[in-house]
């Protein structure tokens, strides 16, 4: 038995490549200021609109929040979408985008709209770790 897992675990296939990047890999929990990434934007509002956040608050989808996975809540970051230059800082007190790896923020509906993305659900960003 130990034999063929061992065997299943070495043939596991080659790793999957994500079009997100980081330029500083992030270790769990770390808010280094510069560090960009760049991926998919998604945004939640309605639904999760006063249910409690991975940080203990309630979620408003009328303030300037976000879920990331790793970095530190509090954090702030500057959110870009790359398709119309539009940018707006906002603070971590999340965990997610779950699903795919592409996907490396969830933002609040008052930043989405700012961001001019509610329209379209998923944007092209980059997040910068300002403190």
């Amino acid at each position: 038995m130990l034999l063929v897992a061992t065997l299943l675990a070495a043939c596991g296939g080659t790793p999957r490549r994500t079009t997100a990047t980081t330029t500083k890999p992030p270790r769990s929990g770390v808010s280094q200021p510069g560090t960009v990434q760049r991926g998919l934007a998604t945004w939640y509002g309605d639904e999760q609109h006063g249910g409690p956040t991975a940080s203990g608050e309630r979620f408003d989808k009328r303030k300037m929040t976000a879920a990331h996975r790793t970095l530190r809540f509090g954090t702030r970051v500057r959110v870009t979408n790359t398709k119309n230059g539009r940018a707006v800082e906002v603070r971590i007190n999340d965990r997610g985008p779950y699903g795919s790896s592409k996907r490396i923020i969830d933002v609040s509906e008052a930043a989405a709209r700012q961001l001019h993305m509610i329209d379209a659900g998923v944007v092209p960003v980059t997040v910068e770790v300002l403190r």
